[in-house]
This record gives structure tokens, sequence and C-alpha cells, in this order.
């Protein structure tokens, strides 16, 4: 029976720090993985005004608000809500859907019409 040259503490921190490290970067690598679709927002007008997206299956929207004032993306049945001050471009992670219309809003401006999510 062959013994190791190295100490089994030190091999068990080797395989503890390399275990960290995957559980490190896996999250991100999975994150970069999911689809992205840009949503732009000027002054409550979205474009586009509808997004379609495959049905049950995670994914990213990128927001950038364009406009002058304020903007808010707001779904009430994604339960998500995200406030943009001018020229901020950030992004938001939604669930996997099941096939359907989802509207989005922006609740400085409640007069213009919605924006939707098309899950198919």
């Amino acid at each position: 029976m062959r013994r190791s040259s190295c100490p089994r503490h030190v091999t068990t921190h080797r395989r503890l720090a390399w275990l960290t490290l995957a559980g490190l970067l896996l999250p991100s690598i999975a994150q970069a993985e999911l689809p992205t679709y840009e949503l732009s927002i000027r002054d409550g007008h979205f474009t586009p005004a509808q997004l379609e997206v495959p049905a049950g299956q995670r994914f990213k929207i990128v927001l950038k608000n364009i406009g002058q004032g304020p903007a808010e993306f707001e779904s009430t049945p994604l339960r998500v809500e995200k406030v943009l001050s001018p020229g901020v471009t950030t992004f938001v992670v939604i669930h996997p859907l099941r096939p359907g219309h989802y509207p989005f809003f922006d609740e400085f401006n409640p007069q213009l019409p919605e924006g939707g999510i098309l899950a198919q």
C-alpha cells in the first residue's frame, strides 16, 4: 500500500479549496448563459412594446432608461419592480413562465399603454 507524501489535512484543505472555487464560479457561469432581452424606456414608452420569450425558461431583461425623467419597470403578475434614474441601465432576472401574456408598465406614466411579455 502506497502512502501519499502530503499529510491528510493538506489534501482535505486542497479539496475544500477547489470545491469552494467551483461553488463561486458556477453561479456566474450559469448567469452568463441566460437568454437576454433589451428593453428601453423613454418617458413611459417601452421599446420594444412586447418581448417574446420561450415558456419554461429563466431569462434576463436589460432595462435602459433613455428618457429625461425617472422610469419604473413594474409587473404585478411577475412581482417585479425596478426604478431607474435617467441614463441608468440595470437588469432583472425573470423566473420560468407558463405560456401566456404578462403585462408591465411604467408607474410614473400610468396613462400610457402597457408593454408585455409573451411566453410561448
